[in-house]
């Protein structure tokens, strides 16, 4: 079984536990800003997750559709008051079980790059352009592999509730590879890995050329701060559907 088919189960809710909504609606607010659609304007959240920023998206006065390969996490943004206002469906981010398009598509909190192949990733973006609509925006959230590799936190433990969890990370054949243990008396241990592949800025702009998507700007946070290699956590880029 793959990586990402064991990783975001029970115990996902668990480790990110602390990841809230209000968190969601302030990273979403600057983004919308970036993607100039009208309200009510269609949008495909790719990679999901428990819904968070599908969510934040409605919110803001869009139609909101998202996908996500986790039917735990789905159950979740469902139990997150999330029926009703968001349309969620179950798939493959490089094979997505729709054929209508979109006027914009997100991917959000580094969901790419987790694939061990090139090829693979690079359906994702394939997919995205075929699910934009002609002019359709998008916007990647991914993280800045220079800023990984120079701040990377080895090893780090904390306590949820009787849980302890330990995570360690490292860069390892051209991903950045986090394992987390989840420990509890009594029981045996759980153990997760979670990887993306650290795809910089050029290769990620050749992919993207590749995939008919038109770079329109390259941020570097969430505040909308213009990307800069070595200071920037992020590596954000919006732009729109060629042709």
């Amino acid at each position: 079984m793959a990586w990402y088919q064991e990783s975001f189960g029970n115990d996902y809710l668990l480790v990110y536990k602390h990841r809230d909504m209000q968190g969601a609606y302030h990273e979403v607010k600057k983004m919308i800003n970036w993607l100039e659609l009208k309200h009510g304007a269609r949008l495909l959240d790719l990679c999901c997750g428990m819904g968070r920023h599908s969510m934040a998206l409605s919110g803001c006065g869009f139609t909101v559709t998202g996908v996500d390969l986790s039917e735990v996490l789905l159950q979740e943004a469902v139990k997150l008051g999330g029926d009703g206002h968001v349309t969620w469906i179950h798939g493959d981010m490089r094979d997505v079980p729709l054929h209508e398009t979109f006027d914009a598509v997100v991917n959000l909190f580094t969901s790419f790059g987790y694939f061990d192949e090139d090829e693979q990733n690079e359906k994702v973006l394939h997919e995205m352009h075929r699910l934009l609509k002609k002019d359709g925006r998008f916007i990647i959230d991914f993280l800045n592999p220079i800023y990984v590799k120079a701040n990377l936190i080895a090893q780090s433990e904390r306590k949820e509730e009787e849980l302890t969890i330990r995570e360690t990370r490292a860069i390892e054949d051209g991903f950045v590879r986090k394992r987390i243990v989840i420990s509890q008396d009594g029981e045996p241990e759980r153990h997760y890995l979670e990887q993306v592949k650290l795809y910089e800025r050029p290769v990620f702009e050749a992919m993207l050329q590749k995939a008919g998507l038109h770079i329109d700007h390259v941020y570097g946070g969430y505040e909308g701060q213009d990307y800069a290699p070595e200071a920037s956590s992020r590596m954000i880029f919006v732009g729109h559907k060629e042709g």
